[in-house]
């Protein structure tokens, strides 16, 4: 299995030296003194970024090897037919797949506390640039749970692996400040720089939108999509305030296992842990999760 993850990253690194490069030539032009200029790269916090993204190959490729059997399994003996992989729909069908069940797990992500904890890690850069791209979990399992229909309907378990790694690879581009607003058709069906800027955003307006992968369309029908109305402060509501790569990785589940021990009745243990980031008993402060922030440019 030759991932194309693999083969993509000399392009990635390749883009990111060049819009680095282009940050510096353009420091000496900022918009807002108290805010980092577009596009704009802090030297520790791009380090951390690859770095969790180059600990994140090895980490994925553990998950995909333990998917790897459960998927031959389920494809071998529990899907009624196996898509021919010389028909042109089986792969419309992973791809497609794919980015629907991604959508279904990014949007759960941002609204169940553990798996948050996971997923929190890939937005804690206060900047939005190439190696934000890079800044990946180390924690797959949520997506390879969300993956189990797919061999279900008879997708060969290869071509499943396949169709996220062309989603991840999609992924990276819309990591920048340097491109705005594309042609009106192109963004009306697919995820886009300005629409992934919005993600990022700890702007209230901006909090859990747009979750697509590749296509920006399951937003626009399942009601979450939020159009760029300004450039978004990018970060945690929380910031956490460290480059240590493990500890942006763990710190949440320390936060929840700290909810869990102060908390007295079992329903709000269950809900410091499967409750949305931010929730909290009635009368008391939540230690993680959305804030009061600002709201324009």
């Amino acid at each position: 299995m030759r991932d194309p993850v693999l083969f993509a990253i000399p392009f990635f690194l390749l883009l990111l030296i060049l819009e680095w490069t282009a940050a510096r030539k353009l420091e000496s032009i900022v918009t807002d003194e108290a805010r980092p200029s577009s596009g704009a790269y802090f030297t520790r916090d791009s380090v951390a970024s690859i770095s969790m993204g180059l600990v994140s190959i090895a980490t994925t490729a553990a998950w995909k090897t333990l998917a790897l059997l459960g998927y031959a399994a389920i494809y071998a003996y529990l899907a009624p037919w196996h898509l021919p992989v010389s028909g042109w729909y089986t792969w419309v069908i992973a791809i497609v797949g794919v980015d629907l069940l991604y959508y279904a797990y990014h949007r759960t992500a941002h609204r169940v506390r553990l798996i948050w904890a996971t997923h929190q890690a890939h937005h804690s850069s206060q900047y939005f640039n190439f190696a934000t791209a890079l800044r990946q979990k180390w924690n797959n399992s949520g997506e390879i749970l969300m993956w189990i229909p797919l061999p279900l309907l008879g997708v060969p378990p290869w071509l499943v692996f396949f169709a996220f790694s062309v989603n991840l690879i999609y992924q990276f581009w819309v990591h920048t400040e340097r491109i705005d607003k594309l042609p009106r058709f192109f963004e009306f069906v697919f995820n886009t720089p300005s629409h992934h800027r919005v993600h990022h955003g700890m702007d209230q307006v901006y909090l859990d939108k747009n979750y697509g992968g590749i296509f920006i369309l399951w937003d626009r029908l399942f009601g979450t999509f939020q159009a760029e109305l300004f450039r978004p402060h990018y970060g945690l509501t929380k910031q956490v305030d460290t480059f240590n790569i493990w500890k942006l990785q763990t710190h949440e589940y320390l936060a929840i296992a700290r909810d869990w021990r102060s908390a007295t009745r079992l329903r709000d243990r269950l809900g410091y842990v499967f409750g949305p980031p931010g929730w909290a008993p009635r009368g008391q402060v939540a230690t993680t999760g959305p804030v009061a922030v600002v709201t324009s440019q």
